[in-house]
């Protein structure tokens, strides 16, 4: 079994055609059709078969995604080490977060770790996060999320086990114009929003997902777009809108929003990552360098 088959293996595994998983390792399909081959003839076992959806992982081949990470990423680590080159962490994030949660990770981490390079890549979708972990191009991920389990906050629970830690709070505000009804009004619950505009961005956004768990089905939800929208509809008067209080500090400090009188929960800014990373040395000393003291 050599490194160069489970590199094959993890990309047909992640592209699930032959000739997609060629095209991106470029290579011929007949070469890594030979290199699978190879690999299961040396394990004894079939690996994939063919299904509607193309090549589909047999249980033996199941068993072995796990522990083709792991010899690979060990690999790299073996390699780094070797060659005297500074570990690297691969941390994903949220574009929602880039300009203002990301900095103090960052920082912390830096002072914490300062042997280890840090690399951020944003992400304008969770979707893209989660896989980038799962199939180890990211080691890391952060995100806004609830609850005791990765997808507390509702979105689907991702395909394979993550880990995680929650690093800081992240408050959130129900907000509206200084003219809207409800600015006035103490004490709200949601029975009092029934039938209010909320303003929101798409289903898969965390605070569409946060609205819908404390807010529930009662406001009518309007889609209008991203945060920078969401936030300028409500300045106008055309709706209340549910955002982290770091996107809208600025416009309760000029008074362009009010924060509305409801008892909101706060989500929490939580860094993910695969489980298996764990076994690899070190790795959980360096993951939790990026939580507050």
């Amino acid at each position: 079994m050599e490194l160069r088959q489970l590199r094959t293996f993890e990309a047909v595994v992640r592209h699930r055609t032959v000739t997609d998983a060629a095209v991106a390792l470029d290579l011929a399909p007949s070469s890594v059709s030979q290199q699978i081959r190879t690999l299961e003839e040396a394990l004894g076992v079939a690996l994939f078969v063919r299904g509607p959806k193309g090549m589909e992982l047999t249980p033996a081949g199941q068993r072995l995604r796990g522990w083709a990470r792991s010899l690979l990423d060990q690999a790299k680590q073996a390699t780094r080490d070797v060659r005297g080159e500074r570990q690297r962490l691969r941390l994903g994030a949220l574009e929602t977060l880039a300009g203002s949660y990301v900095p103090q990770v960052f920082a912390r981490f830096a002072e914490r770790r300062p042997d280890i390079d840090l690399e951020i890549h944003t992400e304008r979708a969770r979707d893209g996060l989660l896989t980038d972990v799962i199939e180890g191009r990211l080691e890391a991920a952060l995100l806004l999320d609830s609850g005791d389990n990765v997808g507390g906050l509702g979105f689907p629970a991702p395909a394979e086990p993550l880990t995680f830690i929650d690093l800081d709070p992240v408050p959130l505000a129900l907000v509206s114009a200084p003219a809207h009804p409800l600015a006035a009004r103490a004490a709200l619950t949601p029975d009092d929003l029934k039938h209010e505009r909320l303003l929101v961005n798409v289903p898969e956004c965390s605070f569409w997902m946060a609205g819908n768990k404390i807010l529930g089905p009662g406001p009518q939800r309007i889609k209008v777009g991203g945060v920078p929208v969401m936030r300028a509809w409500a300045e106008h008067g055309l709706g209340i809108t549910l955002l982290p209080q770091f996107a809208v500090a600025d416009s309760l400090q000029s008074g362009a929003l009010i924060q509305l009188d409801l008892p909101l929960p706060d989500l929490s800014l939580r860094l993910i990552w695969r489980e298996d990373q764990e076994s690899l040395p070190g790795m959980r000393d360096v993951l939790y360098a990026a939580a507050r003291p």
